[in-house]
């Protein structure tokens, strides 16, 4: 399946970072999962002629729980009534099986406008089911080393970003967030961006190779400790993140691979429980989301059960449109 690309040369450059930090990190979990390779598929934008994108997946895997290593680059040269020029990004999420085996969230993304302003988005956070204390430090001096003077900044901002105010609860251990990055140097801000993502990456290899020697077996009470983690998970991305908000609104040709980062079970019954806890109005979507999965103790969340929570934000968004795109980070603190 081919795509074209944007005729800028910053994009282009872009673009192929975002492609060589996806295949790096299919190479280390691939490494470190033993024999589950992660299988390639595609999508388009427009058929191709805007862009398009690639997701590395897990056919089966007693590793992996869900994982998803995505490139996308979508752009729109052709077309004068868009602002946007184009966005390269690569967006992934890592819910191993083991409970001690921390997920990871990484999202590199440049993002260009017409104009030729542009501006890049950095994130990466740690999130274990349990925590282990050694590797949120492993993770968190890796981040202080990797973004230097940008550090302080990173974290305040990934702090505030991943707060879950309604269960007075963070989303994770260790938050880095940098949004609209631009110092004014494009080429200082690739090379951050290339050394904070590649150096996270290696990081989260190290970290899952040991906790493969810590702990080998689990129990199924840890087990029910990490499918309440990925209902706290599942509740943050859908009603709180922006760029799933984002992603899910503009288009309808990737709802699959935006919602790549769900895990594949979560708790139905503590969902339903957040319901009242939801600030109005977003506790119409949880209420909707509670509906598409059900309300058992371990409800699946498969590519039916996506498709129709993506049809469910688009109509909450539709029926409420003041809130915006982009306002529901916070539930609208």
């Amino acid at each position: 399946m081919e795509y074209t690309l944007s005729e800028s040369k910053k994009a282009q450059k872009a673009t192929d970072l975002v492609k060589f930090l996806q295949m790096k990190f299919v190479d280390i979990l691939q490494k470190v999962s033993g024999d589950f390779p992660l299988i390639s598929q595609h999508w388009l934008r427009d058929k191709g002629i805007h862009g398009g994108g690639e997701r590395y997946v897990p056919t089966s895997s007693s590793f992996f729980n869900r994982a998803s290593v995505n490139f996308s680059h979508v752009h729109y040269d052709d077309d004068q009534d868009k602002k946007l020029g184009s966005a390269s990004a690569l967006s992934s999420i890592i819910h191993p099986q083991n409970p001690y085996y921390p997920s990871i969230h990484i999202h590199m993304s440049y993002t260009e406008m017409k104009t030729g302003m542009g501006y890049w988005r950095i994130m990466a956070d740690l999130n274990p089911s349990i925590e282990n204390k050694k590797h949120t430090e492993v993770f968190n001096n890796a981040l202080k080393r990797l973004s230097g003077a940008f550090y302080d900044e990173g974290i305040k901002n990934g702090n505030e970003y991943f707060f879950i105010r309604a269960l007075n609860a963070h989303r994770g251990v260790s938050h880095f967030y940098l949004e609209e990055f631009n110092s004014g140097d494009f080429e200082k801000d690739f090379d951050l961006t290339k050394q904070i993502a590649t150096g996270i990456i290696e990081t989260y290899g190290e970290i899952l190779n040991d906790a493969k020697t810590q702990f080998p077996d689990y129990s199924e009470i840890e087990k029910d400790i990490q499918l309440d983690y990925h209902t706290l998970y599942f509740y943050q991305v859908l009603t709180l993140d922006k760029g799933t908000v984002a992603g899910i609104l503009v288009h309808n040709q990737n709802d699959l691979g935006i919602l790549g980062s769900l895990p594949s079970k979560i708790n139905g019954e503590l969902l339903n429980d957040w319901i009242d806890k939801t600030p109005e109005p977003f506790n119409e979507l949880t209420a909707s989301l509670s509906n598409i999965v059900g309300q058992g103790k371990s409800v699946p969340i498969e590519d039916e059960q996506k498709l129709q929570i993506a049809q469910a934000m688009r109509a909450f968004y539709k029926k409420h449109r003041a809130l915006g795109t982009f306002r529901n980070q916070g539930h609208l603190k």
